[in-house]
This record gives structure tokens, C-alpha cells and sequence, in this order.
């Protein structure tokens, strides 16, 4: 039975390729490559010379400017609104992708801005309130109510976009 030979334990010239095609590949956070170095760390192991240093490498990365992770703040939040997440969801993900307070700020008022905006498309997408058919009885209005919670709204939206009657949409509150 022949199986693959394991690939060679990583170097740092191997790492910072890995790196390089990483970053040239997906839009990624500064977090986010390095939880993919770490992780390709742990998989292959180490061989270098010197002691493994990801975080070193992610900083000289950002230094050289192949990563802004404002810039990836301000996409990804834009992203996820046009398909309808709302705030909550959106501060999560951005969280989740080792986005600082700091590198948030202008993704966190583009969300404010915006969030009416992807209620509606929220809504338009899964067909609820103004985009619905016929009006939802309790256990679907329920049901719709906590769609809209999980994709990040609050829930004051959430009931004002599920309640309106098919084909009239809400007014949005000043």
C-alpha cells in the first residue's frame, strides 16, 4: 500500500510563500492570516533555523500594505449588508475575523447607514412582509421574526418589516 509522503516540515522561506499566495489569493484580515499560518504550522511543523514567527511575518505583511485591515473592514461589512445581515451580525463577523475596535470605525458607520437598507433586502430576499404573498399567520410571523434577529437586525426592525402588509413597505423612522 503506497500512501503520499507527508509535505516537508516549513522553513521560513516555505512560510513566507505560503503567506505571499495566501494574501494574493483571498482578501483576508491580519487575524485571519494568521490563524492560517498557525494552522499550516501545526500540520507540517517546523524546520527553520530560527523559531517559527507568524505574528512577525503578519506585521511585515500590513507593513508592506498587502493586508489593511480597515480597508477589509469597510469591504466585508459592505458585503454582508448587501445581502442583507444587519449590524449585529456584521460586528460578529468582523470579530470573528480579528478586526480591531479601531480598524471598525468606518465599516461601523457605513453599517448605521445602511442598515434600513439591508432590512429591506433581508426581506425582499426570504420573501417576508412587504415582499410576501399573503400575510404570515402568528407561527410564520414568529418564525420570520427570529430569521431577521439571526441575520443581525433588532428586533423593532425586524417586527416593523415582518408586519407590513404585502406590497406596502415600512416607512423608514427618522
Amino acid at each position: 500500500m503506497t500512501g503520499k509522503r507527508p509535505p516537508p516540515p516549513l522553513d521560513e522561506e516555505a512560510l513566507r510563500d505560503l503567506a505571499l499566495r495566501h494574501v494574493a489569493r483571498f482578501a483576508i484580515s491580519r487575524g485571519k492570516l494568521l490563524a492560517y499560518l498557525q494552522r499550516k504550522l501545526r500540520d507540517r511543523g517546523w524546520g527553520g533555523e530560527q523559531p517559527a514567527d507568524p505574528e512577525g511575518l503578519a506585521d511585515r505583511f500590513v507593513e508592506l500594505g498587502y493586508i489593511d485591515d480597515a480597508g477589509y473592514a469597510v469591504m466585508k461589512s459592505a458585503a454582508l449588508a448587501r445581502r442583507g445581515y444587519g449590524a449585529r451580525r456584521i460586528e460578529e463577523t468582523l470579530r470573528a475575523a480579528g478586526i480591531a475596535e479601531s480598524d471598525r470605525e468606518q465599516a461601523n458607520a457605513q453599517i448605521a447607514s445602511e442598515a434600513w437598507s439591508a432590512a429591506d433586502r433581508f426581506a425582499r430576499r426570504k420573501r417576508l412582509g412587504p415582499y410576501a404573498m399573503a400575510p404570515l399567520d402568528p407561527k410564520q410571523r414568529e418564525k420570520a421574526i427570529a430569521a431577521f434577529l439571526r441575520a443581525g437586525h433588532d428586533y423593532a426592525v425586524a417586527r416593523r418589516w415582518v408586519d407590513a402588509a404585502p406590497g406596502e413597505a415600512p416607512e423608514e423612522e427618522a
